[in-house]
């Protein structure tokens, strides 16, 4: 009997040295792109709204004082069609007109389930629809906006959804995910524009990153440190680094095999319970002051990706106009490289 436990403890010893030297390898083996990675912005009329800022100065900033020369925008249902089946897209023509003036490119997101809280982002008309109705309804707004700007030259990748597959986040007003009606709407989009390719995104922290990575050319995923838990009333650093990417990144393209690997939504403004413009100045430079913001660069440079897209250019825009130019001025070394 001895013998026979002495015989277990060390097979599970020798199954425990395996694993660590699994883990090991997927560390270290190296899958990243040679050179330097893009860099680019998210930017949001919705954001910019939220926060009462003229949308164009603040993009126009962007494009001229920061040279920021890849931009993800993102086509929200409900300023695209306000009314059902009128369209209306005076600020996509400005913002991709504007891009493509300044040798900018742009990937464009679709969808119901695009970037800013409440992450789902339905009319006020369509609200009221079944499932089924609803979802004709979206098929029918992606091929009107894919349509529209399918024949501009600095379109680089369209987006369909946004973090699809993070089902629990906002699922109050998201509902759960439909893998079906997703691959509906990226079977339309290839239908529709056959040259380009197709984003899908997942979250960097939560996501497992599988089923977006399958379902998409290219593969998207977000990167936070700073975050702030509602249930634990108090603000919060994910205990990851360069690592936590690298890991997972290997382990997708080991089994799934390689394509691009963006970081779309790199976090450089504050994570908050209430809007920033409700929020003191010492908060919102509390949690994602210049210090932290040059951390959340050093952490998306350092893991490997392909491109990188980062959060919060309207939020550096509003810190310079309330008398804090600090994060603008970092973002300004940042696309100066």
């Amino acid at each position: 009997m001895i013998n026979f436990l002495k015989k277990v403890i060390t097979a599970r010893w020798f199954l425990v040295l395996i694993a660590l030297a699994i883990l090991f390898y997927f560390l270290q083996r190296d899958t990243s792109p040679g050179g330097q990675p893009l860099v680019g912005v998210s930017f949001s009329k919705f954001h910019s709204d939220e926060l009462k800022l003229d949308w164009k100065k603040v993009y126009q900033s962007a494009l001229t004082e920061l040279g920021v020369k890849n931009f993800r925008l993102s086509a929200h249902w409900p300023m695209v069609e306000p009314t059902n089946g009128k369209y209306n897209f005076s600020e996509l023509d400005y913002q991709i007109k504007e891009a493509q003036k300044n040798n900018a490119t742009v990937i464009l997101a679709v969808g119901r389930r695009l970037p800013g809280w409440p992450e789902c982002h339905v009319p006020d008309w369509a609200g009221k629809l079944s499932q089924s109705e609803q979802q004709k309804n979206i098929l029918q707004y992606i091929e009107a906006t894919v349509n529209r700007y399918k024949g501009y030259d600095n379109i680089r990748y369209w987006q369909v959804e946004n973090e699809p597959f993070l089902s629990f986040f906002s699922k109050e007003t998201c509902g759960n995910l439909s893998e079906v009606f997703l691959k509906s709407e990226i079977d339309l989009v290839h239908r529709l524009d056959p040259t380009r390719k197709i984003l899908v995104t997942d979250s960097g922290e939560f996501g497992t990153w599988v089923g977006a990575y399958k379902a998409g050319d290219i593969f998207g995923t977000s990167q936070y440190l700073y975050v702030w838990f509602k249930n634990m009333n108090l603000p919060f650093r994910y205990p990851i680094g360069p690592w936590f990417f690298r890991l997972k990144e290997n382990l997708v393209k080991t089994f799934y095999g390689t394509k691009p690997i963006i970081a779309i939504e790199v976090s450089s403004e504050p994570w908050l319970l209430q809007p920033i413009i409700e929020t003191p100045m010492d908060i919102l430079l509390d949690r994602m002051g210049p210090n932290k913001f040059e951390e959340m660069i050093e952490l998306s440079k350092n893991s490997g990706f392909d491109d990188i897209y980062y959060w919060g250019v309207e939020w550096w825009y509003w810190m310079r106009e309330n008398g804090h130019p600090e994060l603008w001025n970092i973002a300004k070394v940042l696309f100066a490289k």
